[in-house]
């Protein structure tokens, strides 16, 4: 394992890869907008699950085998980018979000019921079906790992199990965050109508950038 310094700052590196905005945050932002703090927090959890995925098939070599092969990386990648622009057109064509009500002298919006398990499912294949997740784990990992290290597979799980549990209060701060504005904002159902039109065409705009991409190993 790292030492003491060499853990720290990956902890630190990892949090602030996880602040970043990108396809994961939307995924938890636009669910709590839409159901409240519970959805993001379960978007969370299936985006996490989709990592550990990526995480043990490194482990295992098969993230290598994305890197190097061609084919490999272009049929996931092809997956992906269509699963990324399906939720995409889903969220563009989806029905405005629940109606305001009055609380006081606050405008606040009744969370929209939502299928809890499609929330999951849906954070987990949005990773799974993404080959630069699996290279990144593949490239960033063995950063932290000491050329003579013995038994590298099972520190290269415990790095990456480290860098996944460390997301979860990231992705459970951004839910939070979210459900907190969503109940706060005037006019709610206008906003979050034009909400899910903007992340709609953000979920589209990196289905067609990781389609365009290259595989990052070549």
């Amino acid at each position: 394992m790292p030492d003491t310094h060499q853990l720290l700052m990956f902890i630190a590196a990892g949090w602030l890869l996880n602040l970043t905005p990108g396809p994961d945050v939307l995924y938890v932002v636009t669910h709590s907008l839409r159901g409240g703090a519970r959805a993001g927090i379960v978007a969370g959890f299936g985006i996490t699950t989709g990592c550990f995925v990526h995480i043990f098939a490194a482990a295992l070599g098969v993230s290598a085998l994305l890197a190097a092969s061609a084919t490999a990386f272009n049929v996931l990648k092809w997956l992906g980018a269509a699963y990324l622009l399906y939720v995409g057109v889903r969220l563009l064509f989806s029905r405005t979000i629940g109606e305001p009500i009055a609380v006081g002298d606050q405008v606040c919006v009744a969370s929209v019921p939502v299928k809890l398990w499609s929330v999951f499912s849906g954070g987990f294949w949005t990773n799974v079906l993404n080959p630069k997740v699996a290279v990144f784990f593949l490239a960033f990992l063995p950063q932290f790992i000491a050329p003579n290290t013995e038994h590298t597979s099972w520190v290269f799980l415990a790095l990456g199990t480290l860098f996944n549990v460390n997301a979860i209060p990231i992705n459970i701060g951004w839910a939070v965050a979210a459900a907190w504005m969503a109940g706060r904002a005037r006019a709610v159902g206008n906003v979050m109508h034009w909400m899910d039109r903007a992340a709609g065409l953000m979920f589209v705009g990196f289905g067609l950038k990781l389609a365009m991409s290259d595989n990052p190993a070549h």
